[in-house]
């Protein structure tokens, strides 16, 4: 026994270090690159000429005008992986293009920077660096996703880091750096997702799947009733539409655990719309959905069938208002659901064609722990998912 805890510690001290090395490797990488780039750049202007920077796009669906355009995979480019165009940004062509261009060089600074220093920052920092030439986030955020599709490299790989607002909870342990984050000693108490999955090693668990909730309400009523401590399951919630490290967390954990993933969300379109984050990916995020996403998802609930099986009362449904059905009707449009998933696309279906949404908390009509003691272990058992 005590040979074997060695082997394991041994082993996963190698892995450490490999991961250790490779992270060097990468900032190594990126460094050169950034250099490379800067003082081209810099090389053209001196010479009189205009630098021009060739991006890739990338779109991982599209909104096709009708069924059978959407149906046939010679009109559709999408892809999770190929870009499907190019953007050229040059000092010639328009003080937008200009401008861009400048807001791209200083955001790269900050990045050389924090990849030389070792450290780490966020987005709003890096705005606060140069708020007269930023004038807005959104201007820093479209810089960042367009070093990371010319560098070909995740946002992490930038030491750029969001501030984690996802919890989890279960039958499942793992280290954070130096941390011990023990959720198996307390399975129905929330612990903070990492921020960086780089930094996690030495998981363990004995779930038997992984539940995905929309809302931190639903995380914590299923801990009020003790849903883990009777099902062998890792719970997670992003707190509505899912930041990185969440969907970074999830996918690190169907690969590593290689456990089924379930997800409830609300019967609405922006419920559905969560649903997809997670399984088909963020079009702002597309050039790196292919690391972001989770195919084998499974959509556990809530349907708009579940309204009449479970026979809740009248004052639990809503009706969808003007804004939900242009939301659905353009969410139907979208290329994946002919393509990958007809199924998800008739519910949708049928949840416009009613007109009516519900919220997951409409089932406590049933009893207060219906949700935990009979729908969610029941659609699991019986595999009533999509």
């Amino acid at each position: 026994m005590a040979g074997r805890d060695k082997r394991r510690r041994a082993t996963a001290l190698d892995d450490d270090e490999r991961r250790g090395r490779r992270r060097q490797e990468e900032a190594a990488f990126l460094l050169h690159k950034i250099k490379e780039l800067v003082g081209w750049v810099v090389a053209e202007v001196a010479a009189g000429r205009s630098p021009s920077v060739e991006l890739h796009r990338y779109q991982n669906y599209c909104a096709s005008a009708s069924t059978s355009a959407a149906a046939s995979p010679s009109t559709c480019a999408c892809s999770y992986d190929a870009p499907v165009g190019t953007e050229v940004l040059s000092l010639l062509r328009k003080e937008f293009h200009a401008s861009r261009l400048n807001v791209l060089l200083r955001v790269l600074l900050v990045v050389q920077q924090l990849l030389q220093e070792n450290k780490h920052c966020s987005k709003r920092d890096i705005y606060y660096m140069y708020p007269s030439i930023f004038v807005e986030q959104a201007v820093v955020d479209r810089a960042i996703n367009d070093i990371c599709i010319l560098f070909k490299c995740s946002r992490h790989n930038l030491n750029v880091v969001p501030v984690a607002k996802g919890l989890v909870m279960g039958w499942i342990r793992f280290m954070e750096s130096e941390k011990k984050v023990y959720c198996i000693t307390n399975v129905n108490a929330a612990f903070s997702i990492p921020v960086s999955i780089e930094a996690i090693k030495d998981v363990v668990s004995v779930a038997h799947y992984i539940l995905l909730v929309e809302k931190e309400t639903v995380f914590q009523r299923l801990a009020n009733d003790k849903f883990c401590e009777r099902n062998r399951c890792i719970v997670i919630t992003g707190r509505g539409y899912p930041d990185i490290p969440t969907r970074r967390f999830l996918c690190y954990l169907v690969e590593q655990l290689r456990l089924p993933a379930y997800c409830l969300v609300d019967s609405d379109p922006y419920g559905f719309d969560i649903l997809a984050t997670y399984k088909f990916g963020s079009m702002q995020l597309a050039y790196d959905a292919n690391v972001l996403r989770v195919p084998e998802i499974r959509w556990l609930g809530v349907f708009t069938s579940d309204f009449e099986e479970y026979c809740l009362p009248d004052c639990c449904v809503l009706h969808l208002s003007s804004e939900d059905r242009r939301k659905l009707e353009g969410i139907l449009t979208r290329c994946y659901l002919h393509r990958e998933a007809p199924e998800r696309r008739s519910e949708l279906e049928a949840m416009l064609e009613k007109g009516v949404k519900f919220e997951i908390e409409a089932l406590s009509a049933r009893s207060i722990s219906f949700l935990s003691q009979e729908y969610i272990p029941q659609k699991i058992k019986l595999e009533r998912h999509i």
